[in-house]
C-alpha cells in the first residue's frame, strides 16, 4: 500500500484525480504503455522530461496510485518544493517499492540534493526497486552540476512528452466538466483557449471557478456568461 506515512509527514498529498484513467494521451500512447509496463516488470529506472503544463506531474502521481492498487507502496516527491525538505530524506526510501521524483531541474544548483539522489537511485538499483525522475528537458540538457548523476538518469528508459493539441485540451476540459457535473460546449471550450492561460493546469482552475459562478447563478456556461466571471 501507499507510504502513506512519509507522504504525510512531508505535508505532500497525492491528486485524487491525477489517475491514468484522467490523462488524455494524445501523442503520448507509446509512453503510456511502457510506462505502464514498466510498473510491472522488473526495470529499475524510467525518465519522463516535458515542458511545464505537458502532465508530468500528472503522470508521475498516477504512478503511485497505480502502485497502490497493485498493493505496493509508493513516494511522490516534488523537487519544485525542495527547499521545504532536507537531502536526508532521501535516506532509504530505497525500501519504497516506487520513488517518483518531480522537477528535478530544480536542484541544478543544489550539489547536496545532487548527491543524495544520487545515492538514492544506486541503492534502489541494488534493492531492485523503482525509480521515476521528470524534468523539464531530456537528461543530458540538465544543467546538473554531478556529471555521475546526469549520466545515471540516461541509464533506462526517456521518454519526451508532447503537448497536447488545441482539440485535446478541449476534450480534456469537457472531460472534466463532466466529472464536475456539466456540460461545457465546443464553443465555450474554443473560447478558453482563446482568451485564458493555455497551460491545462491553468485551465482547470479557470473551469472551477466558472462551475462555482455557474452554480451560484443558477446559468449555463455561454460566452457572455464567462466573459462577465472572467471579466473579458
Amino acid at each position: 500500500m501507499m507510504n502513506y506515512a512519509t507522504q504525510l509527514t512531508l505535508g505532500i498529498r497525492l491528486q485524487e484525480d491525477a489517475t491514468f484513467e484522467n490523462f488524455l494521451i494524445g501523442r503520448n500512447a507509446q509512453l503510456m504503455t511502457h510506462l505502464k509496463q514498466f510498473l510491472q516488470n522488473e526495470d529499475h529506472f524510467f525518465y519522463i522530461g516535458g515542458v511545464l503544463g505537458s502532465g508530468r506531474s500528472h503522470l508521475l502521481q498516477a504512478c503511485c496510485h497505480e502502485m497502490t492498487q497493485l498493493k505496493q507502496s509508493a513516494l511522490y516527491l516534488p523537487l519544485s518544493n525542495y527547499q521545504e525538505f532536507h537531502p536526508g530524506l532521501l535516506e532509504n526510501l530505497e525500501t519504497i517499492s516506487l520513488v517518483c521524483v518531480d522537477d528535478i531541474q530544480c536542484i541544478s544548483q543544489e550539489a547536496v540534493w545532487q548527491e543524495s539522489l544520487m545515492h538514492l537511485y544506486n541503492r534502489s538499483r541494488a534493492a531492485q526497486t523503482k525509480l521515476i525522475v521528470s524534468g523539464d528537458v531530456p537528461p543530458s540538457e540538465l544543467a546538473l552540476s554531478l556529471a555521475d548523476l546526469k549520466s545515471r538518469l540516461s541509464w533506462g528508459w526517456m521518454y519526451q512528452l508532447h503537448l497536447l493539441a488545441d482539440e485535446d485540451k478541449v476534450m480534456a476540459l469537457q472531460t472534466r466538466a463532466k466529472e464536475r457535473g456539466f456540460e461545457l460546449s465546443q464553443e465555450v471550450g474554443n473560447f478558453l483557449l482563446r482568451r485564458c492561460a493555455r497551460q491545462m493546469s491553468d485551465l482547470f482552475l479557470v473551469l472551477e471557478k466558472l462551475d462555482e459562478a455557474s452554480l451560484s447563478a443558477q446559468r449555463r456556461l455561454t460566452i457572455p456568461f464567462v466573459k462577465t466571471v472572467l471579466n473579458l
